[in-house]
């Protein structure tokens, strides 16, 4: 390699360094529910229809004010009305809402006017309306709790508010509540949590990349003990994960949840293909070449069994772009870009500085040398000496992961996604478990023929479907356009408790329409649309699990459908619960497709390289057994099969069949140059399995670094991927000696 290939590398790849680290500080991150919808879903064509008659279903921003001793008091009532009125003039909120300002319409003989819920000023009623509070269902879990030591104040943000708005918002209302000194308080809504999780995205980032570097670089100083080779390896990874960083910086992807994988991904990637470069090149030296020819061998033998290490790798990743859910695309692009950007650092810039260098100056020979050499010949005669053995436990290791895949659930909860030990975490408790839940629960009304939603035979079936929704303890916060006509029939009854209910005569109906139609502040817009032929049931579900939520709601379809009048209204359950909820149901389903493609693309790839279907079988049965794995553990363990969970299988295919193409291209070598099987198999194991040994336990390692995240799929699936990737190592050592002397005979290459 002569002076001006390695200058013209050096530069080229210190300038690529600059730009990208310019490009870092142009990084995007976010956060929106609205990302996890399923692309080409029906139910989400007929949702973004929905939500343009009505408003969406997350644009709210909850504030809970606790007392201990009691709401009740007035020095803390008038600080919450306070905040009241003053979140109001914050940007972005459109409306604000709590006790202290809901009021009953009074009917005079001057009129219709109104009178408080609770008489801040007038603390002898004080028990009295607590009684009436905690007996309203428009008030209790929505505006104050069951013991009542909570009062919620509820801002209406403005449409889909973003995360710049959000950013701009969150901090204002941070420093108003602080200003009340409320001895507890709670936040909950779409604005929170897109600058919270943002927030948790940009640390799981920098953390990752932090605990992997420390890792990779006490590998690296276990591995070759100098300087010139621990500065080489570590520059090589450092860069590649640069570079793809950078990438993303200048394409203007977004990072969203998932986004902490990358730098273990980079880093794990880049660290596999300089292992087996650098330890072929010391190979190389070692057997007394000069320093060029080294390292032309190793790029023509070791750097195309590692381009084909990085296609199956990346087509591994590729293979989520069957998934519906726009993230896990994301994901998985990204993460095949990422690969090929590691392979093209190491192959234009690790082999241009290593050219430089000789054995004793990269690696220190000792003691390990011998100790790898011996654990490989052991390894070898294993699989030998206990042929019948290990076959049996293939066979028992079958059986384990068919019982723990037949297990998997994916009854996932939204608590399972959230930062642990974090302040919004417990604010999401807080609400799932006094007052409303996050999740929504939307039914669209639809009229038919010529009837319109604030007719008294559609408000009757309505009400019926409301009154059924309340047969579910986890459905909370339930509101309809019936509840102006409840609150009028409860008006002309002296605003008693027991007489917020719809009208039983149309008679009545009719004369409480005649004085909502005169009174424009009595208006039903937010719950029916401009041309009265929609309307909307909205309503909160606890965070009781998606399959859960699914059969509720199926409960909920099968009821209506056999006790309303379909011939005039229609109903259809909506909403971002639902939409996200179908994400299950996809899962599995792209899953199968995903990997299935994958596995077909790989086979393709085997059949080039090999030419022999037998090698085919070879290669692929040892990267089943970590799938196989992955799943039974999910299931024995209950760990439920959600979107980001669901990465793992492509992860876990798109790596593990690294170690299977450096074994079997080392051992198809060996074969050419006229090895019997044995020969081959043993000149294998002592020349490649040492490097795929060290590239999983980094492997391993690396992907525990996840336990250091603060997200909890995160922790799921480092702890996952590193198992299972330990099984692979396994997997390929003992089981494809064991096929290739079964299926192949010595005059096959």
């Amino acid at each position: 390699m002569n002076r001006s290939i390695r200058m013209a590398s050096i530069v080229f790849f210190a300038v690529a360094a600059a730009v990208s680290v310019y490009a870092l500080f142009h990084l995007k991150f976010a956060f929106d529910f609205e990302q996890f919808f399923p692309n080409n879903d029906p139910d989400l064509e007929f949702f973004k229809e929905f939500i343009e008659d009505f408003e969406t279903d997350d644009n709210f921003m909850l504030i809970a004010a606790c007392r201990k001793e009691g709401v009740f008091e007035q020095e803390f009532l008038k600080k919450v009305h306070d905040l009241t009125i003053q979140a109001k003039r914050l940007p972005y909120v459109v409306e604000s809402q709590s006790l202290t300002k809901f009021a009953y319409p009074l009917k005079t003989p001057f009129g219709i006017t109104t009178i408080p819920a609770v008489h801040i000023n007038e603390p002898e009623k004080y028990e009295s309306d607590k009684v009436r509070a905690l007996q309203d269902e428009r008030i209790l879990y929505n505006l104050i709790n069951e013991d009542a030591t909570a009062l919620v104040v509820a801002l209406k943000t403005t449409e889909s508010i973003d995360l710049f708005q959000s950013r701009e918002l969150m901090p204002k209302i941070d420093s108003l509540v602080a200003t009340y000194e409320f001895e507890e308080f709670h936040f909950l809504g779409r604005p929170y949590f897109q600058k919270e999780l943002v927030a948790m995205q940009q640390r799981e980032v920098l953390v990752s990349a932090a605990v992997s570097a420390v890792l990779v670089s006490l590998v690296m100083f276990w591995l070759f003990r100098r300087p010139w080779g621990i500065g080489i390896a570590l520059v090589s990874i450092g860069l590649g994960m640069l570079l793809f960083m950078g990438f993303l910086g200048l394409s203007g992807r977004e990072l969203n949840a998932m986004s902490a994988l990358y730098p273990v991904l980079m880093i794990i990637v880049g660290t596999s293909d300089v292992i087996h470069i650098i330890s072929k090149y010391i190979d190389e030296l070692k057997k007394g070449n000069p320093k060029n020819e080294a390292i032309m061998t190793t790029i023509k033998e070791i750097g195309l069994a590692t381009l084909l290490t990085s296609a199956t790798t990346a087509i591994g990743f590729a293979s989520l772009l069957s998934s519906r859910i726009q993230p896990i695309r994301d994901f998985g692009i990204n993460a095949a870009i990422g690969v090929f950007v590691a392979y093209f650092t190491v192959i234009a810039f690790t082999t241009v500085l290593l050219s430089l260098f000789d054995t004793k100056q990269l690696i220190k020979l000792g003691r390990s040398e011998a100790f790898w050499g011996n654990a490989m010949e052991r390894f070898y005669r294993f699989t030998i000496r206990k042929e019948r053995q290990i076959w049996i436990g293939g066979v028992a290791l079958l059986l384990f992961c068919g019982i723990g895949i037949s297990q998997i659930t994916t009854n996932y909860n939204i608590i399972n996604n959230m930062p642990l030990n974090r302040k919004i975490t417990e604010d999401f408790k807080y609400f799932q478990e006094r007052l409303t839940s996050f999740r929504p629960l939307e039914i669209a009304v639809m009229i038919k023929d010529s009837q319109r939603v604030d007719d008294y035979e559609v408000l009757r079936e309505i009400d019926k479907v409301e009154q059924h929704l309340k047969a579910y303890p986890p459905i909370r916060g339930i509101l309809s356009n019936t509840m102006l006509y409840k609150s009028l029939n409860q008006m002309h009854n002296a605003n008693k408790t027991e007489a917020y209910t719809f009208p039983e005569s149309e008679r009545d109906f009719r004369r409480y329409k005649r004085l909502a139609d005169k009174l424009p502040q009595l208006s039903n817009t937010v719950l029916e649309n401009e041309d009265k032929t929609k309307a909307r049931i909205s309503s909160r579900i606890s965070d009781i699990g998606a399959d859960t939520v699914t059969a509720i709601g199926n409960s909920i379809d099968r009821w209506i459908a056999t006790n309303t009048d379909t011939s005039l209204v229609a109903f259809q359950r909506t909403g971002t619960g639902l939409i996200i909820d179908k994400n299950a149901e996809y899962v599995r389903r792209s899953l199968l497709l995903g990997l299935g493609g994958a596995m077909l693309i790989v086979s393709l790839l085997m059949v080039l390289l090999f030419r022999d279907w037998k090698m085919l079988f070879i290669s692929l049965i040892p990267n089943l057994i970590p799938l196989l794995l992955a799943g039974a553990l999910l299931g024995y363990i209950g760990i439920e099969l959600e979107a980001g969970v669901a990465i793992v299988f492509a992860v876990i295919f798109g790596i593990a069949v690294d170690d299977t193409i450096h074994f079997l291209s080392k051992y198809k070598l060996a074969r050419n140059k006229g090895n019997s099987i044995e020969e081959a198999l043993h000149i294998t194991f002592l020349e490649t399995g040492k490097a795929i040994c060290l590239t999983s336990i980094i492997l391993f390692f690396g992907f525990l670094v996840m336990l250091f995240s603060i997200h909890p799929p995160s922790v799921t699936i480092g702890l996952l991927i590193s198992l299972t990737l330990m099984s692979a190592l396994f997997s390929d050592l003992l089981f494809i000696p064991l096929l290739i002397r079964w299926l192949l005979r010595e005059k096959e290459a």
